[in-house]
């Protein structure tokens, strides 16, 4: 017998080789078990062509031989995946960003929100009564009257008693500010007993004593002021602004009271234009009955700029407010870590109210399109652009500058001072009053509205933080809007007798220390402008 050839019969070249007589050793069973496996998968090489058919080669024998077939595993089905495709091409996929939609309220979307809105305004104007005529209600048993005279009398200064000395003071910042400052030194003046020399506006000191520190209560001038006052027989402070506390005796709050809202009058230049401003605006609001609505609004640049909010300008509005907070202020909004949130400070109702907005919101009010608007502002911030819906809205729309004749404005022009008691004038004798951004021109206007209208301030103080949710609905329906508007105005009427609280400003709250209660509520004379 012939053994059996490991090398095979030896024809793949069609020559026999020589018949062995040696028979070959066995094969272990593990090298033949290999063979085995081998032999099943194909004793020839398969022929590949492309680089995936080689790729996919190799993973597949290694699977096969149980070497790796946890690590080539994932290869495997990538690979798989990759044939299906019909490539191998690795192509870089940019990441996904999620962008957070803005909070409600954080964005300027008023003028979508008016052209949405803006066919039903004009309907609705067509066939509502004009709010002008019933915006307030006050009943008889809330109305006050003016009494600062009795209690003077009753504090018992029918004679002056010789002067401890007199009293230098300097009265700076606005026009309210500046009154601010007089109406607290006449009843500092009174408390130690001291001859106020008529305040100095704006000049600088040649020397001053220590400064009076701020908020100073009735104790404090008697023990540290009085006692230089007496050595030196005049004492100087400088400036002289929030010098003393809200919360003193009565008889200091009835010079206060006695000294604002009685005493102190613009000077008689100021006066005549004022009363004919006045007169002008009854006039030209006789569909009404003579009764206007006044807006004190603060949409200068400067208040734009310092608020930090952001409006419809883009880069051009962004690099313009740079430049007024940069030339204004002088870094302090690019101080390192400070960090600058527009659509916070929107929401928070911190933004100025664009004319628009205020237009969106009187007609919502039920103010039609027959309501007489006097504002009071400065130059507003690109007045071409933002005024002109408000124009719309109200044409019977009227300002100083178009109240009052040019040679009449001459003399006032490059005041501001001047031009603010104008408009603090008008203001004053209107039947609507309404605040937009704080400040001491509408405290103090609420003040003298409360001391005239019987106790009531006849104020609109919208809530500015609703106002931000409601102007960031461009979907919003109209009668839900107006809904909101006329709540709001309730809410300001219920608001317009409020007496004073010990921390409040007596030039905002007059009630009670200036004012008592009336039996009957007296009727105002429309016919007779209050001129202060």
């Amino acid at each position: 017998m012939h053994g059996f050839s490991r090398l095979g019969n030896g024809r793949a070249n069609g020559v026999s080789p020589p018949l062995s007589t040696t028979p070959s050793p066995p094969s272990s069973p593990r090298f033949r078990h290999s063979r085995s496996k081998n032999a099943s998968f194909g004793s020839r090489s398969p022929k590949l062509h492309t680089f995936a058919e080689r790729l996919v080669y190799i993973v597949l024998s290694a699977v096969y031989r149980k070497r790796g077939v946890l690590l080539f595993a994932p290869l495997v089905y990538i690979s798989g995946m990759l044939l299906y495709m019909g490539s191998l091409s690795l192509e870089v996929v940019a990441p996904v960003v999620v962008v957070k939609p803005a909070p409600p309220g954080s964005t300027y979307r008023s003028p979508q929100v008016f052209e949405k809105l803006r066919p039903f305004m004009q309907d609705d104007g067509n066939h509502s009564s004009n709010a002008l005529m019933t915006a307030w209600h006050v009943k008889s048993h809330q109305s006050w009257k003016h009494c600062v005279n009795q209690s003077i009398s009753q504090a018992g200064y029918s004679e002056l008693p010789r002067s401890n000395g007199f009293l230098i003071i300097e009265a700076n910042g606005g026009l309210n500010q500046q009154r601010l400052s007089i109406c607290d030194a006449v009843a500092v003046a009174g408390l130690l007993n001291a001859t106020l020399v008529i305040p100095m506006f704006h000049l600088n000191s040649v020397w001053r004593d220590s400064r009076v520190k701020a908020w100073s209560s009735p104790t404090y001038y008697i023990q540290k002021v009085l006692p230089k006052l007496l050595q030196m027989g005049a004492v100087r402070i400088a400036p002289f602004s929030n010098r003393l506390a809200q919360a003193v005796p009565s008889s200091i709050q009835g010079l206060r009271c006695l000294a604002n809202y009685e005493a102190l009058r613009f000077s008689q230049p100021i006066r005549t234009l004022a009363e004919k401003m006045v007169d002008r605006m009854v006039k030209n609001s006789s569909m009404s009955g003579g009764k206007y609505v006044s807006v004190h609004l603060r949409f200068e640049k400067d208040m734009v700029a310092f608020s930090c909010c952001i409006y419809d300008g883009g880069e051009e509005e962004k690099r313009e407010m740079d430049i007024a907070r940069e030339r204004g202020w002088r870094g302090k909004f690019n101080k390192t870590g400070r960090i600058i949130r527009p659509g916070a400070i929107r929401m928070d109702g911190k933004c100025p109210l664009t004319p628009l907005e205020v237009g969106m919101m009187l007609r919502g009010m039920g103010f039609d399109n027959t309501t007489s608007v006097y504002i009071a502002a400065g130059k507003i911030y690109k007045a071409e652009k933002f005024m002109a819906p408000l124009r719309q809205l109200f044409p019977l729309l009227e300002t100083k500058e178009t109240l009052a004749l040019p040679e009449e404005l001459a003399p006032f022009k490059g005041h501001s001072s001047r031009l603010a008691a104008l408009d603090y004038t008008v203001c004053l004798n209107s039947e609507v009053f309404v605040t937009t951004q704080g400040g001491n021109f509408p405290h103090f206007l609420m003040g003298h509205r409360r001391y005239f209208f019987g106790g009531h301030a006849k104020t609109i103080k919208p809530d500015k933080r609703k106002l931000a949710l409601l102007f960031d609905s461009p979907n919003i329906r109209w009668e839900y809007f107006k809904r909101q508007m006329q709540e709001m105005l309730h809410h300001s009427d219920l608001k317009g007798i409020e007496m004073k609280k010990p921390s409040s400003s007596l030039y905002t709250f007059p009630i009670p220390d200036c004012m008592c209660k009336q039996v009957e509520p007296g009727k105002s004379d429309r016919s007779t402008p209050i001129i202060i």
